[in-house]
């Protein structure tokens, strides 16, 4: 080989060996300067959430508020129809106004006119055992002295018995008048009272459930029924969310929790407003058997569990609302 082919041998060796140079060296350049892309992990804004709902079954009369709108605690939401009720009340009333006359008759006895009635029955019984006892001591005389006999004697006797006995019931009958009914009788009929009344403030309590009223401040995310409806028991009408207790949810893989940890700030990114927010960590909890691994056991590690991580805003962010994205670097 001549000396001019093995210079151009050369400077194509050279020309290869200095590109492949280039090629490392940018590769390298790119590695180390610009990095990998960072992981990214998803998650949303979640806010807390109460069901209104009635405890008795009805018609929507009306709806005070509507989608979207801001209540205070207290304000009126929904008017339900329940006629029926009404009907429990009329018969709660009854039984009511029922027992309340029977324990003012418990209490204050018989009446006066019964009382006189027994007072009488009671002279008129001492009258007659008076009448018997002188009847039978002038036969008892006579039979002394041979006069009347024994048979005459024994009937007077008998009569004498029963009219005491029958004086012993009269007195008895006026006592009692006087006296008034037993004590367990007045017992009773008290205890007939507060039940009567019990079920007055159960059904009271009922027509209350046909007002719903707001429990707690928030905004109505969502309304269910419409005007003229009928509603269940226990069936929501609407849901109210507390607007003031936000937080956002996260599901992360337990090789990426080095820097989210119980109490630790984060900052998470807001797509709708391309701002981000500082979050403090206050619950993290594993998702369960039920959740998404990541199985690495093929490479000879172990398989990656997933966590669920919940923080809240460190301060109050303006706008933010339920099911916006929120992104951690």
């Amino acid at each position: 080989m001549s000396n001019q082919a093995k210079k151009q041998h050369h400077n194509i060796l050279y020309a290869i060996v200095g590109f492949a140079a280039v090629v490392i060296v940018v590769a390298l350049i790119g590695f180390f300067v610009l990095g990998r892309d960072p992981e990214l992990i998803q998650g949303q804004v979640e806010v807390s959430e109460y069901r209104v709902s009635s405890k008795v079954p009805g018609r929507i009369l009306e709806l005070r508020v509507k989608e979207g709108d801001f209540v205070h605690a207290g304000d009126t939401l929904a008017i339900l129809d329940c006629p029926e009720v009404k009907a429990k009340m009329q018969q709660a009333q009854g039984a009511e106004g029922a027992a309340a006359a029977l324990d003012k008759m418990a209490q204050n006895g018989a009446r006066k006119e019964q009382v006189q009635g027994a007072f009488q029955l009671l002279q008129q019984a001492k009258a007659g055992l008076e009448i018997a006892e002188k009847s039978y001591n002038r036969v008892q005389r006579l039979f002394d002295e041979g006069v009347m006999s024994a048979q005459k004697r024994d009937e007077a006797f008998a009569m004498y018995k029963a009219s005491e006995a029958q004086m012993k019931a009269a007195e008895s009958q006026y006592n009692m008048a006087v006296n008034g009914a037993r004590q367990e009788e007045k017992l009773a009929a008290q205890a007939q009272l507060d039940r009567a009344k019990g079920a007055v403030q159960e059904v009271n309590a009922y027509i209350g459930e046909t007002v719903q009223i707001a429990q707690m401040d928030g905004e109505v995310s969502s309304i269910y029924p419409k005007v003229g409806e009928l509603v269940g028991t226990g069936s929501p009408i609407m849901t109210i969310s507390m607007m003031n207790d936000m937080w956002g949810t996260f599901n992360v893989r337990e090789d990426q929790l080095n820097n989210i940890q119980m109490g630790a700030e984060i900052t998470a990114y807001v797509p709708a407003f391309d701002k981000e927010v500082k979050m403090k960590v206050y619950h993290m909890k594993d998702q369960g058997s039920y959740a998404v691994w990541k199985a690495t056991k093929a490479n000879g590690q172990y398989d990656l569990k997933t966590f669920e991580v919940k923080a809240r805003p460190v301060e109050k962010f303006e706008g933010l609302r339920p099911g916006m994205s929120l992104i951690i670097k």
